[in-house]
């Protein structure tokens, strides 16, 4: 598996991330487990994980993800082979601290909170999960100013400055933002010497390439690079809710509430998709995770599996490189079906 330096850090990840957020939900500890060690014998060194994760998220199951990361590095003893990444919750979990802030007592607490159920002392990379402020994020378009008492950047940052200089994280990065949110981290981070955030986070598939309007120019030019969740579109893209299907065991059958990428616009795109992947000789998932790890500005893309079946395919897709005449065609889908799924 191929790697990559971070930014400007001294850190090197591999071409895919093991996403977590399905640890402690659909998957148990003992599944969780299987997956950390089939991801690390195929060459990942980058695990992502949050303080709310497993999702959906719920007060009962808060913090399980990162209980089954903790007892896997415990078990195997493999936390310094690891970047491990984590987040501290954005505003609006009631469960969390009384309601999750992004104040510098809150995020000095949610970092406390994920070292002791890592069962680690650092954290390689701790993001913040989404802004305080009301913005364009999970899928919202049409940006309407609402004068509110938003924590300022200032806040978060300076909770991270105090972390890195207890070693309690190694950088900092940001989900979940726009290009000003982006460019307010980096002028504060200049101006009072906070550290200096070193990734995006935020969605990346074949049906939501958002970034690419003025976040890659962003991150290329300032390089921070990204960091793409949702590459399969929750499992969209593999074509298996085609026709209205429902897999048992499919997240979006589970639950209802996600339906980021399940309108008719998904539907139509996803279809074209498929008959590519499928008349190309290609695996419909692979070709689509192939496609994000292939752009410019990707710092690493986060798969994300519940099954080992899906895993494997999943890492396999490293190995594939998509040839001229497929991404031409992945262009001209574009233009018909543009981004249906912000």
């Amino acid at each position: 598996m191929q790697q990559k330096k971070l930014a400007d850090t001294g850190i090197n990840i591999s071409e895919l991330c093991l996403g977590t957020m399905t640890w402690g939900e659909q998957n148990t500890e003992e599944q969780a487990h299987e997956q950390m060690d089939y991801a690390v014998s195929q060459g990942i060194n980058f695990f992502d994980t949050a303080e709310m994760y497993p999702v959906p998220p719920m007060g009962k199951t808060q913090g399980r993800t990162e209980q089954h990361i903790g007892s896997w590095f415990k078990k195997t003893g493999k936390r310094s082979e690891i970047v491990l990444a984590s987040k501290v919750a954005g505003p609006g979990m009631g469960y969390l601290r009384g309601g999750s802030k992004l104040d510098h007592k809150s995020v000095i607490a949610a970092c406390e909170g994920s070292l002791k159920r890592l069962q680690t002392d650092y954290i390689d990379l701790y993001q913040v999960h989404w802004p305080q402020r009301s913005t364009n994020y999970f899928g919202k378009l049409g940006y309407q100013h609402k004068d509110e008492d938003a924590v300022p950047v200032e806040e978060p940052l300076g909770a991270l400055q105090e972390l890195v200089t207890q070693g309690k994280i190694r950088y900092a990065g940001v989900s979940n933002e726009t290009s000003w949110g982006v460019s307010e981290y980096l002028r504060v981070s200049r101006e009072k010497s906070f550290p200096r955030i070193v990734s995006i986070q935020n969605p990346y598939s074949l049906l939501n390439r958002s970034f690419e309007i003025n976040l890659a120019e962003f991150s290329h030019r300032e390089n921070v690079p990204l960091l793409a969740y949702s590459p399969m579109a929750f499992g969209v893209l593999s074509g298996k809710y085609l026709g209205g299907a429902k897999p048992e065991d499919g997240r979006i059958t589970l639950f209802e509430r996600f339906s980021r990428y399940t309108n008719p616009q998904a539907e139509a795109a996803t279809q074209a998709y498929v008959d590519l992947a499928k008349n190309s000789g290609l695996d419909p998932a692979q070709m689509s995770l192939a496609f994000v790890t292939s752009r410019p500005f990707m710092g690493s893309n986060i798969i994300g599996a519940t099954t080992m079946t899906q895993l494997r395919s999943n890492i396999a897709s490293a190995d594939i490189k998509l040839s001229d005449d497929v991404l031409a065609e992945i262009e001209k889908i574009h233009a018909r079906h543009t981004i249906p799924c912000p």
